[in-house]
């Protein structure tokens, strides 16, 4: 089986269970969800959506987390790993908005690379799910997904990247990016499926029986 053939079949199946992607990250505006993404590396969404909720309710503009300091945001994320590079991000990258773009969320990769802690899987999915700009983004997940539906040969996330976006039409990115990480957690996790148990596994590999492994992004 081709990968353009696994492709349409991931599609069917995932437009199919996922009609609907609200995005998992709660948030207060598109500041706050820059935010989120960026405090959700290496840790869960439901771990940032439970630290963040009550910090929301106060602190959802970038003067807000300037005038707290580092020291302070440091005690509101304690809870989330990393927390201290995670709170110099924030109070840095609020200084940058206020700074450089009038406290606004800028509108280009370029610039959102530029802020502080900022990568580009964090930028796409700003663009994407903020400013309707069709992007890809790549995390770990996604990326251990795609080699297990053999969709990509694994190599890294700006590969698999590529991939996906020479196999699925634009139009579906954005929405496509949230469903594959909705099944990932539902269907195909890391420690259940193994490349041989959900149906997407099994509809495109059929005749697969021994656990596939992934490479690291």
């Amino acid at each position: 089986m081709s990968r353009i053939k696994r492709a349409k079949i991931v599609l069917r199946i995932l437009n199919k269970i996922y009609p609907k992607t609200p995005i998992p990250l709660k948030h207060k505006n598109t500041f706050t969800l820059l935010i989120s993404v960026a405090l959700s590396a290496q840790t869960t969404d439901l771990n940032v959506n439970n630290v963040t909720k009550s910090i929301y309710k106060k602190y959802y503009k970038p003067s807000h987390f300037v005038k707290l300091g580092r020291k302070k945001i440091e005690k509101l994320i304690k809870k989330i790993g990393l927390f201290r590079n995670k709170a110099k991000s924030v109070y840095l990258l609020s200084k940058q908005l206020i700074e450089k773009h009038n406290s606004k969320v800028p509108k280009t990769f370029e610039d959102l690379e530029n802020l502080h802690g900022v990568g580009h899987k964090t930028a796409s999915v700003i663009m994407s799910q903020k400013f309707g700009i069709p992007a890809f983004p790549v995390d770990t997940h996604i990326h251990r997904l795609a080699q297990r539906w053999g969709l990509t040969n694994g190599k890294n996330v700006i590969q698999t990247e590529k991939d996906l976006k020479r196999l699925f039409p634009k139009k579906s990115w954005i929405k496509l990016h949230l469903q594959i990480i909705y099944y990932g957690r539902e269907y195909c996790k890391a420690r259940e499926c193994y490349g041989v148990a959900c149906k997407i596994c099994t509809t495109c590999y059929p005749n697969r029986k021994k656990p596939i492994e992934t490479k690291k992004a």
